[in-house]
């Protein structure tokens, strides 16, 4: 309802009331004021008791739940759009992202990493100037936002590849250089003081050689390190945190399994020397990558460092049926289950985020702060993000989520999408597309 009379100049804040709020470990009922001009979070006293601003709008969230904006940091496409598919006009390429964009709001995601598996340099150097950090403008229309590339390899393990194609797998015998000639040395150059690289994150086996000495080059510039697809051993994986990595990519997937002794990767979770930070780790809850129990004993060994990814290929959101992909590769798609064609190896997953959210939720019995926490502040965290994403404090940017709590005839509960926000303003409402508006 409106707060204001139409005579008054509008000054873009609106105040969120009824809703349950995600603070911390806590679900909260609060008030949250949110401004479409800054695209802020605003301290609400401040703002009625100091400033003596009144909302334009006022929204009854009527009980749902009010969290963060959704982040994925493992996203290879969706809804028919794939980041590794280069066509011959890339003005259809930015079409189509920018259509992506807009439609992954509906799963909840405000901003995400678009990810680009293990490729031949060129669709590196055609992509990326395409994928980096998009919300300098501020604008909410644009939809969900790049927060900057992931590139899962080409620097993985042969043995750890899964659907990576071998034939374009790398090693770095020399170091960074060989890494900026196959991303590209304008994607990858730290010689001009005020650029910044599109890529964010980097995925690789630091067992490799080569690969170990450029993590600390990596991470000095501002470029984020996981270790994935890869063989590498506890000491080894040790090593590559101390040296600045900072993640494990999709925790048990394409590694080293847990040994007796020798834990591999999952062991660093575990750790307590000081001069080995434990790691954070992504875990896609799809139902099929990992078993539950597999998923709460990640969760268990290391709450703070659990984060859920999704893995989508351009698959999630469209029909079951088969559908090319690069280097002459062909997926099957049946519901959540997405493999190579003829084969049983697992090719990514068709699930969105929320519904990893909910089947964590539904396996573990976890509070509904801790899962949230999975798919926003955890994720910020390892970005360097916190106060900016993932989080509904003062000054932080107001992506939203409205959730729904739905329970079918079993019993079992699942969240569901009512309402997004970007920058403060609404940009997906569940009840329009319901009544076909």
């Amino acid at each position: 309802m409106k707060a204001i009379s139409p005579g008054r100049a509008k000054d873009g804040v609106t105040k969120l009331t009824g809703g349950r709020l995600v603070r911390g470990n806590e679900l909260v009922d609060e008030d949250l004021w949110i401004s479409s001009i800054t695209g802020k979070i605003l301290n609400g006293q401040e703002a009625f008791y100091e400033h003596h601003t009144t909302p334009d709008e006022v929204i009854d969230l009527k009980g749902k739940i009010l969290a963060p904006g959704f982040i994925d940091l493992q996203f290879n496409g969706g809804f028919g759009f794939d980041f590794s598919t280069v066509p011959d006009d890339m003005a259809e390429y930015r079409k189509g992202l920018n259509e992506l964009n807009r439609k992954l709001l509906s799963t909840g995601v405000t901003s995400y990493l678009p990810t680009l598996p293990s490729q031949k340099a060129e669709v590196y150097q055609k992509t990326l100037k395409y994928l980096g950090p998009s919300g300098v403008a501020r604008n909410a229309v644009l939809g969900a936002e790049s927060l900057g590339a992931h590139c899962e390899g080409p620097f993985i393990a042969g043995t750890k590849c899964g659907i990576h194609s071998p034939s374009v797998l790398r090693t770095a015998p020399n170091g960074l250089s060989d890494l900026e000639s196959c991303y590209g040395p304008k994607n990858l150059s730290f010689q001009e003081p005020d650029t910044r690289s599109p890529i964010t994150m980097i995925t690789l086996a630091p067992e490799l050689p080569g690969l170990m000495s450029a993590i600390p080059i990596l991470t000095s510039h501002g470029i984020k390190v996981s270790i994935g697809h890869t063989e590498a051993t506890y000491s080894q994986t040790t090593l590559a945190l101390q040296s600045g990595a900072t993640m494990l990519t999709h925790l048990f997937n394409a590694m080293r399994p847990l040994h007796h002794r020798d834990p591999g990767p999952f062991g660093t979770l575990g750790s307590i020397t000081p001069s080995t930070p434990r790691p954070y780790f992504g875990i896609i809850a799809d139902g099929i990558h990992l078993h539950p129990t597999t998923t709460n004993l990640a969760f268990t060994a290391h709450p703070s460092g659990f984060i859920l990814v999704t893995d989508a290929m351009k698959t999630m959101g469209l029909p079951d049926g088969v559908y090319d992909w690069t280097n002459g590769d062909k997926w099957v798609k049946k519901g959540p289950l997405l493999t190579r064609q003829g084969t049983d190896t697992l090719a990514g997953s068709s699930a969105t985020l929320v519904e990893c959210a909910s089947n964590f939720w539904s396996w573990s019995g976890v509070s509904v702060p801790d899962v949230i926490r999975a798919v926003t502040t955890a994720p910020a965290e390892v970005l360097g993000l916190q106060g900016v994403k993932g989080g509904l404090e003062a000054g932080a940017d107001a992506d939203l989520v409205v959730l729904d709590v739905v329970e079918d005839g079993s019993g079992v509960k699942r969240f569901e999408v009512e309402q997004v926000w970007k920058f403060g303003v609404m940009v997906y409402d569940k009840s329009d597309v319901d009544h076909g508006r």
